[in-house]
């Protein structure tokens, strides 16, 4: 393995910023800690990279034990979310900075930066300052003079927020290239659920300190182990009901609850696409009204009504929405094409979530 924690906790004061948090990283692995500010994932970063030390638990880099092992020599780079370049330096003197300091010869720091460079799409800019640089182009710099000393380890801290949706997006994608290209193995902080499912191989869901989810992002998808990531991942239905005589119940629509005694309550949650929608009002067991219609691009959201006021988030393609003839205020039949029951989280949510995440057994919620 490339990186090992084991038990790891940090405590600053009396808060527990991390919680006896154990996941290890594959050699070229290309891996997102991804969970709610507070959630501790930006903390695990700072601990593998030695900004902070740890309070309890072992990290480890390719085996070594490096709790007290300086920055400097765990030979990692970092790259943080304000790129922090030097302004009055040029690209190429940003890049080469490190390797100055690790007193590389200047034809080793030449070659290297103009490596970096042509690898990074940057050729051309060296002689450029920080302030002549897109928002794109001061991030790649940044991670150029992350990677000049070829680290084995490269640490991204929300690498994509200080820049637009436009700039995040094609940044995205030139990440998933340059680390097909480099194989170097890499950690990247984020708190963009749709950030982490397009870009990493694996994905580490925290939230309060305690690590919820591992698994890559078809997995945490589908099959979420409880009920905070299966809201915090992507747009889930999530309904409560009351158990009786084997089947669960929240206004008119019923659910199998096998083995579940009497007077119990569940959670259960489905995502939109499974929300089954037709204009024959025969069709599905369920009767609602399309209330609204959401465009996404070549996805349409559409709420639905039941009589009751319950409501049902659904989603398909522009293509079969025009082929069902739909518009809001279309009466329509649904079912519900398969859910899961949800376990509770570990940990208690954030007071600014808890509002957000308040059971609410009149509606199916859109998170």
């Amino acid at each position: 393995m490339s990186i090992e924690l084991k038990n790891v906790s940090k405590e600053f004061g009396e808060v527990a910023a991390v919680k006896n948090v154990n996941f290890s990283v594959r050699e070229g692995e290309l891996m997102a800690l991804l969970g709610p500010s507070g959630g501790g994932k930006t903390t695990v970063l700072r601990m593998i990279a030695g900004l902070e030390v740890p309070t309890g638990g072992d990290i480890l880099i390719r085996g070594e034990r490096v709790n007290n092992i300086s920055v400097q020599k765990r030979n990692i780079g970092f790259v943080f979310q304000n790129y922090a370049l030097f302004k009055n330096m040029t690209v190429f003197k940003n890049i080469a900075f490190g390797l100055k300091i690790k007193k590389w010869k200047k034809t080793d720091i030449e070659a290297r930066v103009a490596e970096l460079l042509t690898l990074l799409g940057l050729a051309g800019l060296e002689k450029r300052y920080p302030h002549q640089l897109s928002g794109g182009q001061r991030q790649r710099v940044a991670i150029a003079r992350a990677l000049a000393p070829k680290p084995s380890v490269l640490l991204l801290d929300e690498p994509f927020g200080a820049v637009d949706a436009k700039i995040r997006q094609e940044l995205r994608e030139w990440l998933v290239h340059l680390h097909k290209d480099l194989n170097v193995t890499t950690l990247f902080v984020t708190h963009d659920q749709e950030e982490a499912m397009e870009v990493s191989d694996r994905i580490v869901i925290f939230s309060r300190g305690h690590l919820e989810q591992i698994g890559a992002p078809r997995e945490v998808y589908d099959h979420p182990v409880n009920e905070f990531v299966a809201r915090f991942i992507g747009v889930m239905n999530v309904m409560e009901l009351q158990v009786r005589d084997g089947i669960g119940r929240i206004n008119e629509m019923e659910f199998p609850a096998d083995g579940q005694p009497d007077g119990q309550r569940i959670r259960i949650g489905f995502r939109p696409y499974a929300v089954q929608v037709s204009t024959d009002l025969t069709q599905f067991k369920y009767q609602a009204v399309l209330r609204r219609t959401f465009f996404l691009g070549i996805m349409l959201r559409l709420e639905l009504e039941l009589p009751s006021g319950l409501m049902l988030r659904s989603r398909m393609t522009k293509e079969e929405y025009a082929q069902l003839g739909l518009e809001d205020g279309r009466a329509v039949s649904v079912q519900i094409r398969n859910y899961r029951v949800l376990a509770r989280e570990n940990a208690e949510l954030p007071p600014e979530m808890q509002a957000k995440y308040e059971p609410q057994p009149t509606i199916a919620e859109n998170i």
